[in-house]
């Protein structure tokens, strides 16, 4: 019955069954299971000295005998004879305490989840005192019948290695001899002992791509860091009062290269080359991805992301993609990715149905499906499932060096009744539609991040007027640090996307994000998802013709770095791409040869540099101290105007624009002090395709009280055109 059920793959307890086992007479004896084999021979482990052969008991690879001479447990190994050839292999099941080590500590901390789960690379002590490297392996699936380990170790047969269920419904096993590079899954049989389709590892540090899906044993403690200075600054700056210009960008569209078979996307290495200089000409002051989680399907664009815990490697492997986050870090650039802890997809290697029950997901669908991506919920209020995510937060943190997470779809998480019908939802306990248990995640996840890594963050993409996103957990608040702003994104890109005739009958939404401003710390998104899906490029949403459309865009950046929040710009935003973003295709670079799309990256150019030199645009962002409107009212003209001012420095930055084409010759503005002022930028200047509208650089503030100040400067604005200006 016993080999039967080896045969099988049905054995749930092989550290009980294989091994050196004790018989009812006392007698101790040692078993192997061999499938395959004609012949095992038992080798001391350390001498390779002969001992004994073992007998064959079944035909199906069953061998024991009892150990001649052999009063206790010692140190051995196999000899193994089959047809082809022999083979010496350390027998795995004499290895029981180095197996269940694997979960004595899994629910003492989120991050154990990593440490302890998965494929580790160990070394062990024997019976004998031998030191014997390997890798544990410990996979969580409570309601499976039977777990095996597959891969290049076994042929992929899942007959072989039978992992022992423990207590807490972590199965396990250690493997000596194994190595980094070695390529595993898990066979998994459901409750009623049906097998399941091939798992790869949920808590894998490396997954190769379609068909496979194969995991992979990678060392996380090779890697040599060069950012040790980088994460101590980082760990004292006030993020709310330091300049966040982000470049978001999806890493397989943003640059591809040509060889023979066709268009490939760049490699990690190839990042460091070409990314991270462009960045840091263009004075970002962050680069965020797109997930890089490992995800099985290119056009999901990592948002339905299988491998939380492993850099896609699509681009490379996770030391290569360990060397792009160094590499920013040395030029002075922060790493934030995109984190999806609110679903998953239902791939049949991933975390679906993973025992054979709704392990990881809601088990009801009217929580535990998602409607807008097809794809399965968590189930937020389960322990292992909330110490699991939590744990795939950490690690990019710990093992990564990233310096935020920005939480994708957290509205989502935060409602039952998300983008769901009356009768497709159920309230929770009180009659209501939030999800507790989403929200408690929430604020532990951020408590974590705050609590154990100094220089990260966290940024939340939130839609809804859900409050205190960005308040700490002991004001009541999720505790992220920033929220996404898309109320000002909706708005403005409505706003600015208005023919200049009808803006006057628009003027409320250009304004109305002032209303709010300081309700959360707001960044500013122009993001992937404006550019997409029919909405057309940023250049391709501006009205008027080809000289407009530039005037608009321009002008609109320029607004936004005046206006308070910090920013976030998608990638091909700052040359003016023309196409609508594929993620099939690369950017249109070869536009910046063109004078049009040249002006216009030299804009954002010089909106990012002047951004970060002046800290009345960025040092109270979140202090209705730092913003006072001059002109709000201007509706007819479709004019705004206000001032920026710091905190450390008495010094201000003025921001008006013009949001029409026709140009306003002696238009008066108030201000604040006396004496000379200069234009810093005026987007309507030539270098950036604009028509160079003439407009005096410097000029003096009269003592005429105007707009409630008490002095006021007369200036000629551009068409479609923002300037800011200071005081001298």
């Amino acid at each position: 019955m016993l080999a039967t059920n080896l045969s099988q793959a049905r054995v749930y307890n092989p550290h009980e069954v294989l091994g050196f086992v004790t018989t009812d007479e006392g007698t101790l004896k040692l078993r192997a299971w061999v499938p395959n084999a004609t012949r095992v021979e038992v080798l001391e482990l350390q001498s390779g000295k002969y001992i004994q052969d073992l007998a064959l008991v079944d035909e199906q690879g069953l061998f024991e005998s009892a150990i001649k001479g052999r009063k206790k447990k010692f140190d051995y190994k196999f000899r193994i004879t089959n047809e082809d050839h022999t083979y010496e292999i350390i027998d795995p099941y004499q290895f029981v305490e180095a197996a269940f080590h694997a979960v004595h500590f899994v629910d003492h901390a989120p991050e154990n989840v990593y440490k302890q789960l998965g494929a580790q690379l160990v070394t062990v002590n024997s019976e004998d005192g031998a030191i014997v490297s390997g890798v544990r392996f410990a996979v969580y699936a409570p309601s499976a019948s039977a777990v095996s380990l597959i891969g290049d170790m076994n042929h992929w047969d899942g007959r072989f290695h039978p992992m022992q269920k423990t207590n807490c419904g972590h199965w396990v096993l250690f493997v000596p001899g194994l190595t980094e590079g070695c390529k595993y899954k898990f066979e998994l049989k459901d409750p009623m002992g049906n097998r399941l389709p091939h798992k790869s590892d949920p808590v894998g540090f490396h997954h190769e791509q379609y068909p496979s899906h194969t995991s992979i044993v990678f060392d996380q403690t090779t890697y040599q860091w060069n950012d040790a200075k980088w994460l101590e600054e980082q760990a004292k700056v006030d993020r709310y009062k330091t300049p966040m210009s982000v470049y978001e960008l999806h890493l397989a569209s943003w640059r591809k290269v040509s060889e023979e078979e066709g268009l490939r996307s760049l490699t990690y290495q190839e990042f460091i080359e070409q990314l991270i200089p462009y960045v840091k000409d263009m004075g970002y002051t962050h680069i965020e991805v797109l997930p890089v989680s490992e995800h099985p399907y290119d056009g999901s664009w990592g948002y339905q992301p299988v491998g939380l815990f492993a850099p896609t490697s699509r681009f490379g492997n996770p030391n290569e993609f360990k060397a792009f986050v160094d590499a920013a870090h040395q030029a002075g650039i922060g790493v934030i990715i995109d984190w999806v802890p609110a679903h998953f997809p239902e791939d049949s290697h991933g975390l679906a149905r993973f025992d054979g029950t709704h392990l990881y997901e809601y088990e009801d669908p009217r929580r535990g499906w998602h409607p807008d991506w097809n794809s399965c919920i968590y189930d937020f209020g389960r322990g292992h499932v909330r110490q699991f995510l939590v744990a795939s937060a950490l690690v990019w943190l710990e093992h990564f060096h990233v310096d935020a997470l920005r939480v994708d779809a957290v509205a989502s998480m935060l409602y039952w009744d998300y983008s769901r019908k009356d009768g497709e939802w159920v309230p929770n306990v009180d009659g209501g539609n939030e999800n507790y248990e989403a929200i408690s995640l929430l604020r532990w996840f951020n408590e974590e991040v705050y609590k154990n890594y100094p220089h990260a963050f966290t940024i939340a993409e939130e839609s809804t007027a859900f409050p205190k996103v960005s308040k700490p957990t002991f004001e009541g608040g999720l505790g992220f640090g920033f929220k996404w702003n898309m109320g000002w994104m909706h708005d403005s890109l409505h706003y600015i996307s208005k023919d200049p005739a009808y803006r006057k009958f628009h003027h409320n939404e250009i304004t109305f994000s002032l209303v709010y401003a300081y309700n959360e710390n707001f960044v500013l998104p122009i993001s992937h998802d404006e550019v997409v899906h029919g909405k057309g490029s940023m250049l391709r949403k501006m009205p008027g013709d080809e000289w407009q459309a530039a005037s608009n865009l321009r002008c609109y950046a320029a607004f936004m770095y005046s206006h308070p929040g910090k920013k976030l710009n998608f990638m091909g935003n700052d040359f003016g791409q023309s196409q609508e973003w594929n993620y099939n295709n690369s950017l249109d670079w070869h536009l910046t040869q063109y004078d049009k799309h040249k002006g216009i990256q030299s804009l954002y150019r010089d909106l990012n540099h002047l951004y970060r030199e002046y800290p009345a645009l960025y040092e109270l962002d979140h202090d209705h101290r730092g913003f006072e409107w001059l002109d709000h009212q201007d509706g007819e003209n479709s004019i705004l105007a206000f001032v920026r001012k710091a905190e450390t420095t008495n010094d201000k930055v003025y921001s008006v624009t013009n949001f029409t084409p026709v140009p306003r010759e002696g238009y008066r503005l108030g201000v604040k002090d006396a004496g000379k002022y200069r234009i810093v930028l005026n987007s309507d200047d030539e270098k950036y395709w604009g028509s160079g509208y003439q407009v005096v650089v410097e000029f003096e503030a009269e003592a005429q009280p105007w707009q409630g100040q008490e002095y006021s400067v007369v200036i000629n604005l551009p068409p479609l055109a923002t300037l800011l200006f200071e005081n001298v």
